[in-house]
């Protein structure tokens, strides 16, 4: 499986142990969390991504999974995190510098290969305000890899998800919170999200998965409206859980399951990721046992529609 993840991130998080102060030092962003997910699932990915600076070098020691690389002259992002009062405060953030020219296309090459060997290929994104590529690059690589056969994911959101949706992805995972903000839904109530997940589905996807937080997810599964029900666990960080819903998702398609039994994966994924410190992580055999607790309620039998 292949993962765009153009610019990884180098996350530092502070907390506290025994009135100790206790610093993490990890990789991150959006497409690193994926890959450790499906990498716990049990399937191989390869994160194709830039990387460059300082951060980049100790990345390169963090990321933890298959890697192809261009090497670029551009620095990865990186943040520092206190979270010594129980919640999250930013003390410094640097954004990723802008790709050149050169190692663009070299990375957009890369991608493009590693994905055509690829089962499925999951398209993912750098923090919103960080620009390392241009967002045009998200349509080629959907357009480039669907017109050669290949299966494409898209986690995005923004004008990165409406160039990616040109370029007509078999499935689409985002937000609600998403949809709203980006003007494809009117609210954030069912009836507008499904009316939103169609206008979305016109773009050749197969699937158009919405994540809701706590709330049922919602799917358009092949024209079909599906409530998808998790097991209730009590979090403990409640972020990363809509990456690694994609990375079940993902890994559910790749080993030839349903859109309906990669659904399941997905939603047991993002539960059991909330239960545990660390994003993008959890076992395999979690997973699986609570993918047997999902359940698909269909949209026209809650009454939603109504």
């Amino acid at each position: 499986m292949a993962v765009f993840a153009p610019s990884p991130q180098l996350t530092v998080t502070v907390e506290e142990t025994a009135g100790v102060p206790d610093v993490h030092v990890h990789a991150g962003g959006q497409g690193v969390w994926q890959s450790r997910m499906i990498q716990s699932l049990g399937a191989t990915p390869v994160l194709c991504c830039a990387l460059g600076g300082e951060t980049g070098q100790v990345l390169r020691h963090l990321i933890g999974v298959e890697l192809q690389i261009r090497d670029v002259a551009a620095r990865n992002g990186a943040y520092v995190h206190d979270r010594r009062e129980g919640h999250r405060d930013e003390v410094v953030r640097m954004p990723a510098d802008a790709l050149s020219r050169h190692e663009l296309d070299d990375l957009y090459e890369l991608t493009l290969v590693a994905g055509l060997g690829a089962d499925v290929t999951v398209l993912s994104g750098p923090a919103e305000d960080d620009v390392p590529v241009p967002h045009s690059v998200y349509e080629r690589l959907a357009r480039d890899l669907a017109g050669q056969g290949a299966r494409v994911v898209v986690d995005l959101s923004g004008e990165r998800l409406a160039r990616a949706l040109a370029g007509g992805p078999e499935v689409v995972k985002v937000s609600h919170e998403e949809l709203v903000t980006d003007g494809l839904a009117e609210s954030d109530t069912l009836p507008d999200l499904a009316k939103s997940c169609r206008e979305v589905a016109k773009c050749g996807a197969r699937a158009v998965v919405v994540s809701r937080a706590a709330e049922d997810t919602l799917a358009l599964v092949e024209d079909e409206l599906w409530l998808v029900e998790s097991p209730e666990l009590t979090p403990v960080d409640p972020r990363g859980g809509g990456d690694s819903m994609t990375a079940g998702l993902a890994v559910g398609l790749a080993q030839g399951r349903s859109l309906e039994e990669a659904l399941k994966l997905g939603a047991a994924a993002g539960a059991v990721n909330v239960t545990r410190h660390g994003l993008g992580s959890g076992s395999s055999a979690a997973v699986r046992e609570l993918a047997r607790r999902v359940r698909l309620k269909n949209w026209e039998d809650t009454g939603c529609g109504h």
